[in-house]
């Protein structure tokens, strides 16, 4: 399915959800819930980038990574929940060197670490008994700490942050169990696409023979991803109106 065809899903699921009756959203819970979501890089969201300049080439891919981190549910009606939370997220990349000339190749890795705070919006419908369906759609304030970089015997990659915060757009479908007392159960996915490239790449070559020389390549990392998501909701009551004792 192409990228285009999957945020078309996740757009009419929301919509279908918010206007399909027997909605059944906790009104009245705020529920705290922490969360692990690996990350998988989808060729839809481009994770290789290819360098060249004369004599010499250079790749960087997305191979993956991992996030974490807390999230808070609030029921505001029957049908909408709002969701938000605060996660780190590290993005694993590989990268190459190749210079035809000397015929040196080497290969390294580098983590490109990130913080997430989203604010969505979800519908729920039930599926049985316990079980619900959600779909939630929303934006991400992404945080970049410190720019990186990763050295190699005769040549250094470096990721330049574009800027120490941007936004970017998050959909979100999936399914949870709700036990009676145990809390809540979450099963999903995740696309998270920033609003701009991420990072600048600088891959650069030391030529040893010219007194370290270098030869440097630029280009862009856009950071988007998609992640299999595991939460888990503690269990809260909701709340009841005071009794008038009058």
């Amino acid at each position: 399915m192409a990228l285009d065809g999957i945020w078309r899903v996740l757009l009419w699921s929301v919509g279908w959800a918010g206007t399909t009756l027997g909605l059944v959203a906790q009104q009245g819970v705020t529920s705290f819930g922490l969360q692990v979501k690996p990350v998988f890089a989808l060729p839809y969201f481009d994770p290789l980038t290819e360098l060249k300049r004369t004599d010499l080439s250079g790749t960087i891919e997305l191979n993956g990574g991992i996030a974490f981190g807390m999230s808070v549910r609030v029921g505001l009606t029957r049908i909408i929940s709002l969701e938000t939370g605060i996660g780190q997220i590290q993005r694993r990349y590989s990268f190459g060197l190749v210079n035809d000339t000397s015929g040196y190749s080497e290969s390294g890795t580098v983590r490109y670490v990130g913080y997430e705070v989203p604010i969505t919006a979800l519908a729920h419908i039930r599926t049985g008994e316990r079980t619900y369906m959600n779909a939630a759609l929303g934006f991400s304030a992404d945080l970049y700490p410190s720019d990186v970089q990763s050295e190699l015997e005769e040549g250094f990659i470096y990721l330049y942050r574009n800027n120490w915060a941007q936004f970017g757009v998050v959909g979100n479908l999936g399914w949870e169990y709700r036990t009676p007392k145990s809390g809540i159960l979450y099963l999903g996915v995740t696309l998270h696409r920033p609003f701009g490239d991420m990072a600048i790449a600088d891959l650069t070559y030391w030529d040893v023979r010219r007194n370290y020389l270098p030869y440097p390549m630029r280009g862009a990392l856009n950071g988007g991803y998609f992640t299999a998501d595991l939460r888990y909701y503690f269990h809260e009551d909701p709340s009841r109106p005071a009794r008038d004792k009058r």
